[in-house]
């Protein structure tokens, strides 16, 4: 593969002379971020390119999919029985249940009584795709929207949120988040802003914490950059005060990258100091872009109306996916937004153990509108065609009720469901992805994936397959990924 001539420095062409000829070939592929790392093999081609831009919404504590994207009229009809007590005693007794789960930190059981659906469904779009009645404003996106209903995941806890992030369970070691390799394979459309950007608290460290937006193996200059949307706090350290000009500090980093390159000299081969090296730059570049861009000050009343920001309950997400949406505008390749970390709640605020009504109902309260708004947005300013948007979580919830003490005898609006992982959903929009279908099936008591059953990582393939990145090649010397941690492309879903 040629790549296109740059000159580089006199100290870059030392430091990478310092690791040999592979060292300098490296340093030069670095240079350019403009060359992607997916080499097809000789006699293939890498797939076409259908997306610029990945924007993943990631709903953290688990998503019933039951009150969401997945209505099941049999756990109305048979509310109040156990599962042994319904035809479908078999569902127990599958041998998927022992066969896709890793003894981590316990399992449900599965012995206490069914939760009926704690709200309506209503079939939405031309497509008359089933959503929530919690869930209007995506609802009215049902026609962009290819849900599939039919993934599974093999953690019970909430590392699964790291699994969700990696295709690779925790206990196993770490793995490249999706963004981590969709930056390593892609190059920017901007450098004056980083090609992965992560929005939102992240998981706690139970969750697997920041791995769920790093690189891992492929080097910290890969992880995902966090940022704040509001102006003020954008990027770590602007420039304010007396004497602290934009020149003193333009000096100020000038100053440090020439020290750190003479560090890089003595250190070629320090992925650390290479990624601070490229740190230094960016950082100095963002504190100019950055601010303007999550000021929203050229946005209208009515954009920042479709957002919720005029709502106390959707703004904060709402700033965060119209940040999302000018981002990708300006060439950003992957955004990464957590919805429902809290610093008093380990597993995620969509988890709903009790309560779940009250809880749930909350949760889609908050990024609804958002999410619906940043559809519309795209759609209307000719991006959802190259914009590939993702709504996903790490599990669902069972069908029947979380078995705490005395659970049983709540009343119905105090109950709650456990962690389910054999059967959930997740939906993709824009970016090459068929609209207004339904992929895959659970069963009538939505516990087990069926039909066109999907480990979380098909969803990681789909997106770099959208992206112009073949998964199967995405692979570094010494770094042997499994083919379940791959995942195999959605194809059906793929327009």
């Amino acid at each position: 593969m040629l790549l296109p001539h740059r000159p580089i420095g006199r100290r870059r062409f030392l430091s990478d002379l310092g690791m040999g000829f592979t060292g300098a070939v490296l340093g030069a592929m670095l240079f350019e971020d403009g060359v992607a790392k997916s080499v097809p093999a000789a006699g293939t081609a890498a797939p076409a390119a259908k997306a610029k831009s990945v924007i993943w919404l990631f709903m953290l504590g688990g998503a019933s999919h039951l009150e969401t994207f997945d209505p099941k009229p049999a756990l109305t009809k048979f509310a109040d029985k156990t599962i042994a007590e319904t035809p479908f005693e078999r569902t127990v007794r599958d041998p998927k249940i022992t066969r896709n789960f890793r003894t981590f930190a316990g399992a449900a059981r599965l012995g206490t009584k069914i939760l009926r659906p704690q709200v309506g469904f209503s079939k939405r779009g031309k497509c008359g795709t089933d959503v929530s009645d919690w869930l209007p404003h995506m609802g009215d996106c049902a026609d962009d929207l290819a849900v599939v209903r039919s993934l599974w995941t093999t953690d019970f806890s909430h590392a699964a949120q790291a699994l969700a992030h990696t295709g690779r369970i925790i206990i196993d070691g770490r793995e490249p988040c999706l963004g981590s390799w969709a930056h390593y394979g892609l190059g920017t459309l901007d450098r004056n802003l980083p090609k992965f950007v992560v929005m939102g608290r992240p998981p706690s460290d139970f969750g697997g914490g920041s791995g769920a937006h790093q690189a891992s193996y492929l080097g910290p200059e890969h992880d995902g950059v966090p940022v704040e949307v509001e102006p003020d706090r954008a990027v770590p350290y602007p420039p304010r005060g007396r004497g602290l000009t934009r020149e003193a500090q333009r000096a100020e980093f000038e100053l440090v990258g020439e020290l750190n390159n003479l560090a890089g000299v003595e250190y070629p081969d320090d992925p650390a100091l290479r990624a601070r090296i490229k740190s230094y730059e960016l950082a100095f570049r963002m504190q100019s872009a950055f601010p303007d861009i999550v000021a929203l000050a050229d946005e209208t009343r009515e954009t920042k109306t479709l957002y919720g920001l005029d709502d106390p309950v959707t703004a904060p997400f709402g700033r965060q996916c119209l940040v999302a949406r000018r981002l990708v505008e300006r060439g950003v390749r992957f955004v990464q937004i957590y919805h429902g970390g809290a610093a008093d709640d380990d597993n995620g605020l969509w988890d709903s153990h009790q309560e779940l009504r009250k809880n749930t109902a909350a949760r889609c309260r908050e990024v609804d509108r958002p999410v619906g708004a940043l559809i519309k947005d795209l759609k209307r300013r000719g991006m959802l065609d190259s914009t590939l948007v993702v709504w996903a979580t790490e599990f669902g919830r069972t069908p029947n009720v979380e078995p705490r003490p005395d659970g049983e005898a709540d009343r119905e609006e105090l109950r709650g469901r456990d962690h389910h992982i054999y059967g959930f959903s997740s939906w993709l929009a824009g970016g090459g992805i068929k609209g207004g279908v339904v992929h895959g099936a659970t069963d009538e008591l939505g516990f087990h994936a069926v039909e066109d059953r999907h480990f979380i990582a098909d969803v990681h393939a789909t997106v770099l397959r959208q992206l112009g990145l073949d998964p199967e090649r995405l692979e570094i010397p010494g770094r042997r990924r499994l083919d379940l941690e791959r995942g195999k492309p959605i194809t059906e879903i793929i327009a």
